[in-house]
C-alpha cells in the first residue's frame, strides 16, 4: 500500500546560512586571539662609536694585489716576487712604532695571493694587518 502516491518526493538541500554562521564566529576568534609580534632571530645591539679621532695616524705600508696575483708595494712601480716582497716589508717595518700592512686586493685576484702577503708580513714582523675594501658609495 501505498500512501503517497500523489505526493511528489523533495530533493535534499544543503543550508549554506548556519555554515557561513560558524565560520564568520571562527574568524572572529582567532582574529582576536592573534597576536602580533615581530620575531626576529638574533636581536643585536650595536654599540656607539662616539671616539675622539686619532691625534697620530700609524704609519701605514700598502701593498697592492693585482688580478693577476702580482704585488706592488705603493711607491714602487715594479711588480715584486714573494722574496723581494719579504726584503721590502722588513725595510719598511724598520721604525719606532711598526707600521700598519693594508694590502688593497683585487676582487679577481687568487685567494694564495693574498695569502703570500700575509705570509710575508709575518716573515718581515708585520703584526698589524688590515684589508682596503670598497664601501660601494660612489
Amino acid at each position: 500500500m501505498n500512501f503517497r502516491r500523489g505526493m511528489r518526493r523533495e530533493d535534499p538541500e544543503i543550508n549554506f546560512v548556519p555554515l557561513i554562521d560558524v565560520l564568520l564566529v571562527i574568524l572572529i576568534f582567532l582574529m582576536v586571539t592573534t597576536t602580533y609580534s615581530k620575531f626576529t632571530e638574533l636581536k643585536v645591539d650595536l654599540p656607539d662609536a662616539s671616539a675622539a679621532p686619532v691625534a697620530e695616524r700609524p704609519k701605514e705600508v700598502v701593498v697592492a694585489v693585482s688580478a693577476d696575483g702580482q704585488y706592488r708595494i705603493a711607491g714602487s712601480g715594479t711588480a715584486l716576487s714573494p722574496v723581494a716582497l719579504v726584503t721590502e716589508l722588513r725595510r719598511e717595518a724598520q721604525g719606532p712604532k711598526p707600521p700598519v700592512l693594508v694590502i688593497y686586493a683585487d676582487a679577481g685576484a687568487p685567494h694564495q695571493s693574498v695569502i703570500a702577503v700575509l705570509d710575508s708580513a709575518r716573515r718581515a714582523g708585520l703584526d698589524r694587518v688590515t684589508f682596503a675594501a670598497d664601501s660601494g658609495t660612489r
